[in-house]
């Protein structure tokens, strides 16, 4: 059964139509595949087949190592946005419900290279000169999950020392009682800085300069 529906697919495809550039979506599942492994690599697969512009790939995490290690991917399903460059952009888990949406603007973007974020924050997000690695956690059914997740991969294209992951915690539960996640979207940024609910695009990159400073500077 397809995962995009045949009364849906026009919309996705009028989505990918102004690509401008050749996108890749690189998955990374297992022989053996896990509860929700299936479905994103048919997701991926599905979205291809509505722009010739997307291109998929499909990557065993445990024999391919070395792509996993290349890509930085430590756990699975896994799904790498890449456009001329790596930006950084990762989903872990199906990027469905309320994250479907978000998964079509990061296509369109990276084919473009381009964000939707203010010169005042591009300009702020330029003196970031050290990595940055920002969790956004989410469920498909929080509304507000999707606007984070976007803004944390805005700042992962602009900026290459930013790399951003969604994690739907519904799929990761491990990872939601490592981090403490009592509500969604909650962000998690360099292990060190991390703030629940949605903010606003400056309150948002503030944590991520914040979150760049040496440990010492972190307050300074």
């Amino acid at each position: 059964m397809a995962l995009i529906s045949e009364q849906h697919k026009p919309h996705v495809r009028e989505e990918l139509a102004s690509l401008q550039n050749p996108v890749r979506i690189i998955v990374f599942t297992q022989e053996f595949e896990c509860q929700f492994c299936r479905e994103a690599r048919e997701l991926a697969q599905e979205i291809a087949q509505l722009s010739n512009k997307i291109s998929v790939e499909v990557y065993d995490f445990v024999k391919d190592a070395k792509k996993a290690a290349e890509y930085e991917i430590d756990k699975v399903p896994a799904l790498a946005v890449v456009g001329k460059q790596d930006y950084g952009i990762r989903y872990y888990g199906i990027p469905a419900g309320y994250e479907f949406g978000t998964f079509l603007k990061d296509l369109k973007m990276v084919s473009k290279g381009a964000t939707e974020i203010s010169e005042k924050s591009r300009a702020r997000l330029a003196s970031v000169n050290a990595p940055v690695h920002i969790q956004v956690f989410v469920t498909p059914t929080c509304p507000y999950c999707p606007m984070a997740v976007s803004l944390a991969h805005q700042f992962a294209i602009e900026n290459s020392q930013v790399r951003a992951d969604m994690i739907d915690v519904t799929e990761f539960p491990h990872l939601g009682q490592k981090y403490a996640v009592m509500g969604v979207p909650k962000v998690v940024i360099n292990e060190r800085v991390e703030f629940t609910g949605l903010l606003p695009e400056d309150q948002f990159l503030q944590h991520v300069i914040v979150a760049s400073r040496p440990v010492g500077a972190v307050y300074a």
